[in-house]
């Protein structure tokens, strides 16, 4: 009975030896969360948005108490449209210049928000997947640092991650304009019946909101020419030493003015007609110096005044 008894306290020993051994042989290790920003002071918000969802975006101001700002973004295969809304800004606040600041560090002027009685409102689209957005009361921004003057800037929605700039070279950015500024999209005329007058509503956004106009397009029975006629009703009045431009944009980027507006006060009604010989086309509307327009462009330089939705009329 007593070697049963030492030969179990002995077994008994080895184990708790073992076990001793086998946890000094364990290693702890504390695992921090981190949290990655590309500056710790939030000076970049650059995110990637995702394609098919709607996502608000807070714009954090800047020196300004009490503004507020939202941006609603939606991107899909054709682009990113932007709609902006700002509120309680200050009453001698009168524009401000919205820019998209991608991870390579270039600056997208997106366009200008006019401002009214402390509140502006503001759509535009861009080709751009990943940006964050800034305004500026700056219409020729350079560069983005510390010293640039802003009011507003994208804050980082829930569920994305920041993306890290990818220019080694400081903070310094350079003024860059893309095609995607003048995008349009087409209206497929070669599903447009030769020889018909189509007649298309037009919704207007961004400045434009609020205007109405109708479009007809007539493909010619005979060679290659469309006609455009676009007859505007509640034109808004036209920023001072403007006028508003219609375009045609061909698939490959070529544009060809269709006509001009020189809107005076009180003139709420106008026309366009010309033709074009694009094989397809969309149509965009922009603003340019008077200056400018009394000579010969070729193509837009000014600012996209507003998003054209097309919406075709049934008989």
């Amino acid at each position: 009975m007593r070697k049963c008894l030492t030969a179990v306290l002995g077994a008994t020993l080895l184990l708790l030896s073992l076990a001793v051994v086998a946890v000094s042989q364990v290693k702890t290790t504390t695992v921090t969360k981190v949290q990655t920003t590309q500056n710790p002071d939030g000076t970049y918000t650059i995110v990637e948005y995702p394609v098919g969802k709607e996502t608000i975006v807070t714009l954090n101001p800047v020196g300004l108490t009490g503004a507020t700002g939202k941006a609603t973004i939606m991107r899909d295969p054709s682009g990113t449209t932007i709609k902006l809304n700002l509120t309680s800004l200050p009453t001698d606040l009168t524009a401000l210049n919205v820019y998209a600041i991608d991870p390579t560090g270039a600056l997208t002027l997106l366009g200008p928000v006019e401002v009214t009685n402390g509140g502006g409102m503001f759509t535009t689209m861009t080709p751009l997947s990943k940006f964050m957005l800034i305004a500026s009361p700056e219409a020729a921004l350079t560069a983005y640092d510390a010293n640039t003057k802003i009011f507003f800037r994208s804050d980082v929605p829930a569920g994305l991650t920041v993306i890290p700039i990818t220019n080694a070279v400081g903070e310094q950015v350079a003024a860059v304009t893309t095609m995607g500024d003048y995008a349009a999209p087409l209206l497929g005329i070669p599903t447009f019946k030769k020889g018909d007058d189509t007649k298309l509503k037009i919704n207007f956004s961004g400045a434009m909101e609020g205007a109405r106009a109708n479009v007809s397009i007539e493909p010619h029975q005979k060679g290659k020419m469309t006609q455009v006629t676009m007859r505007f009703h509640d034109l808004k009045e036209a920023p001072k030493g403007q006028a508003y431009i219609l375009w045609a944009v061909s698939p490959d980027n070529q544009f060809q003015k269709l006509g001009q507006i020189v809107n005076v006060k009180g003139r709420n009604e106008a026309e366009i007609k010309s033709e074009t010989a694009f094989d397809d086309f969309g149509l965009l509307l922009t603003t340019e110096d008077v200056g400018v327009t009394q000579g010969t462009i070729i193509k837009p330089a000014g600012h996209r005044v507003g998003l054209i939705e097309i919406i075709r009329q049934t008989p």
